[in-house]
């Protein structure tokens, strides 16, 4: 356990993982209302569709489309231009009049100069903004502050920074993910900040995606269970956003984002409607019938078509089909894409018209604010954008803004928030990085180690806090980590505290280059020589590989490999005969097959935040047992990236006669892997019938025991495998339910799972859903089971 939290206890952690305990309730946060004496602002929330009707009618056409723009804080500063500030940073009076008084603008987002700052700052800040709006304009409108709060809030300093969203996958642990999410919620609350842009829903199918790490990985199922809990721990179960230890969610990039043709950032991907809808959508759809209150477009195309331009998928599909009524927000700058970047049109105005006319509510102008009021001021004058379709725009926007009580507090106060960034968050963030971090392979039992023994600990990720953090963390590529997050324990430093910094020499081998302007992934070597000699000295090599800190488009990558010098140092250290335990610390699955048969032991932390180190060295020296489960598939060959889901053709066996069409499933690991200490076996399969109609539902139990010596915790998933589909050829297989259990040594548990008959359906070539009878394989563990779908349903 992490040597500066042992004083808090595993029972207050998991005492505390669905709401802040009695303690914390009784300090929440004070209420301090402008308006309507007496009224909170969760009270407020509870009439909002007269309140909106009531201020939209008496708003002006310049009113409105104030309220539709967002600007970037930069714009706002002090300084000799919009696109960077004066440090430090003062807001610019003169600016921000222009801005929010004559303008009118609705919104503001982001960190000056893309650097964190205290929650006090912040308070200042947003009390500025709020000033200017509630006391200088004429109906007295608060502006809604956004920010990226990605894996804890990413922009304020001292706050919790938790495993990123492809670890807390690997958790499997819901409870964690939604625990995680409520003290984002809290610390973004005490930052003054209301509205956070996540969780990111995109399926992150493709390893070469730049943003596959801040995905929950490559399942539908996955996807939609992780992203209800934190849509539910940001606003809370009723999605009381009101309640100042809430913010409103945008789940975001709504749709098909992380899949393009080319594995980079903001291309066009091609994706077939009964993929899109079956594959990509899940997760959405679950968020948002979880009531979550606004929503991201994807930045690239689909089939030619950028998202943003998109009506049949923003009005069409999400307003109407899935009766979405929260806020519309573009991503960065993505409607001048639509003629800069785009060339779909052949200017600023009608970019703006398509983008409004498609369902957009809000534009993340960022800088140039005036051309979108003034031009779609004049689209409204001209017939080319309707007046009613402005007026359900900022009907969504106040709705959000009523609902978070910004009319009766437009600004709350870090005075107010006694737990920021303390040990019990803390606490939290370790207990979901301890859960996440997946031991892919033990030959041997190699792990633990014994605390006996003597270590090098080598490779350019040994003794980097960017490189555990990853991006988004105090800044947008996260190169400003190493200047906030001192205080924490790199895998190096963690390893000298957990076995005494004597039994441990640390030699990098490869480092990073420190030039912040450089790519992330330039490096270099760093007395290679000398940690290939130091090896000859030591019990074990712990080796650190993997990627240092990116973000979107400046992650794009062309080799999916890892780098040739960290593959040197890897098989130069496994040359030497010491046992070698390769540490992962990366934001996507970069390929190793050239050494991995050399490893002994892998282990996989992903990007596990602040408290990664400490959680690595824990189960690298045996304090804790490893439990976490890949939510990707791990490819073996940068030519190879078909995930699980796929289809049978992918695994053609070798046919008779002239030609062989043998197809090679050949991953390094398959979603879903991950050892343990201990051992597990599943047993006693059972399902409560063998004939399931279509409106029925299946009861599945299995037995699960630990066969080991250790108390382990198992996540047991429940697979399911359509033997034949009529309309589209059906997936080897698909994940249906999970659940993580604890055992100890020699105890079993029956895990049991239900599963409705409408689960089981598929989406047709036309987009509709189809449920056709037919036998059905189930698999838990080891264990599998058939039963027969029958064409019609029993009676109700």
């Amino acid at each position: 356990m992490a040597k500066h939290l042992q004083h808090l206890t595993l029972l207050a952690l998991l005492t505390g993982t669905l709401a802040l305990d009695a303690q914390a309730q009784k300090q929440k946060v004070k209420v301090k209302t402008k308006a309507a004496a007496g009224q909170t602002p969760g009270a407020a929330a509870t009439n909002v569709e007269p309140r909106v009707e009531a201020l939209l009618a008496q708003m002006t056409l310049e009113e409105k489309v104030g309220q539709m723009a967002q600007i970037t804080l930069d714009v706002i500063g002090k300084g000799n231009s919009r696109f960077a500030s004066d440090e430090p940073f003062a807001v610019d009076p003169a600016k921000l009049r222009d801005a929010v008084v004559k303008y009118k603008l609705g919104s503001v987002l982001n960190a000056a100069n893309n650097r964190a700052r205290t929650p006090q700052v912040w308070e200042s800040i947003i009390q500025q903004i709020q000033d200017a709006a509630t006391k200088e304009t004429r109906l007295k409108i608060p502006v809604i502050y956004g920010i990226d709060a990605v894996h804890g809030e990413t922009y304020t300093a001292g706050a919790t920074m938790f495993p990123q969203q492809i670890a807390q996958a690997a958790s499997r642990n819901r409870q964690l993910v939604r625990r995680g999410a409520e003290i984002t919620a809290y610390e973004t609350r005490a930052s003054s900040i209301p509205w956070a842009f996540s969780p990111v829903l995109d399926l992150g199918s493709d390893p070469r995606s730049p943003r596959q790490w801040e995905t929950f990985g490559e399942d539908p199922y996955l996807g939609a269970e992780m992203g209800r809990e934190i849509v539910k721990g940001y606003e809370g179960e009723q999605n009381n956003i009101g309640d100042p230890t809430h913010v409103a969610a945008s789940i975001k990039h709504f749709m098909g984002y992380q899949v393009p043709q080319s594995g980079k950032d903001r291309t066009n991907a091609y994706i077939p409607l009964e993929s899109l809808y079956e594959y990509h959508l899940p997760a959405f759809k679950a968020a948002i019938d979880a009531g979550a209150n606004s929503i991201m477009i994807n930045s690239g195309l689909i089939n030619g078509v950028p998202m943003h331009a998109n009506y049949e998928i923003l009005t069409k599909l999400l307003k109407e089909d899935l009766g979405f009524k929260g806020l519309v927000v573009t991503d960065w700058g993505d409607i001048d894409n639509l003629y800069k970047r785009d060339h779909v049109v052949p200017n600023v105005k009608e970019a703006i018209a398509l983008a409004i006319n498609s369902g957009i509510d809000m534009g993340m102008l960022a800088y140039q604010y005036e051309e979108f009021c003034d031009n779609l001021v004049a689209l409204v004058k001209e017939g080319k954008v309707s007046q009613a379709r402005v007026d359900d725009a900022v009907r969504r926007i106040l709705r959000v803004k009523y609902k978070l009580g910004l009319f009766e507090q437009p600004v709350t106060h870090a005075k107010d928030y006694p737990k920021f960034g303390s040990p019990e968050h803390e606490q939290a963030a370790y207990q979901t990085a301890a859960e996440a971090i997946t031991l892919l392979k033990n030959q041997n039992a190699l792990l633990p180690l014994k605390k006996s023994s003597k270590v090098l600990v080598t490779g350019p990720n040994a003794n980097s806090m960017r490189a555990l953090n990853g991006a988004w963390t105090y800044s947008w590529q996260g190169e400003k980590v190493e200047d906030f997050a001192a205080k924490y324990n790199t895998i190096l430093e963690s390893i000298q505290k957990e076995i005494g910094a004597q039994n441990v020499r640390y030699v990098p081998g490869v480092s990073y280059n420190p030039k912040q302007d450089g790519k992330y992934y330039d490096e270099s070597v760093d007395k290679m020589d000398e940690a290939v000699a130091a090896a000859k000295d030591v019990d074990a090599v712990i080796l650190c590989l993997g990627e240092n800190s990116y973000a979107e488009k400046p992650g794009d990558l062309n080799d999916l490999t890892i780098s040739p010098l960290q593959i040197e140092l890897a098989k130069r250290l496994a040359a030497t005969g010491k046992p070698v335990v390769l540490v992962l610390n990366e934001g996507r699955p970069r390929v190793i097959s050239a050494f991995e048969q050399q490893m002994p032991a892998i282990v996989q932390t992903y990007l596990p935040g602040n408290h990664g180190g400490d959680a690595l060295a824990d189960i690298l020296f045996g304090d804790v047992n490893p439990s976490g489960k890949l939510p990707y598939t791990y490819p073996r060959y940068p030519n190879a990236l078909v995930s699980y889901i796929h289809k049978y053709a992918e695994e053609q066996k070798k046919g008779e006669g002239a030609y062989n069409y043998e197809a090679d499933y050949n991953p390094q690991w398959e979603f879903g892997h991950g050892l343990s200490y201990t051992s597990y076996q599943y047993s006693n399969l059972q399902l409560d019938k063998a004939s399931l109609p279509k409106n029925g539902t299946l009861t599945v139990t299995v037995q699960v025991t630990n066969t080991g010596q250790r108390e382990g915790k198992e996540a047991v998933h429940l697979y399911t495998s359509d033997q034949v589909a009529a309309s589209v050829a059906p997936d080897v297989r698909r994940l249906r339910r999970f659940d993580k259990i604890s055992l100890k040594p020699g105890e079993t548990k029956t895990v049991t799972f239900s599963l409705p008959a409408a689960e089981l359906a598929y989406t047709g070539r036309d987009g509709a859903k189809v449920l056709e009878a037919g036998d059905f394989e189930v698999r838990v563990g080891d264990q599998t089971k058939r039963f027969t779908l029958m064409d019609s349903p029993t009676p109700n």
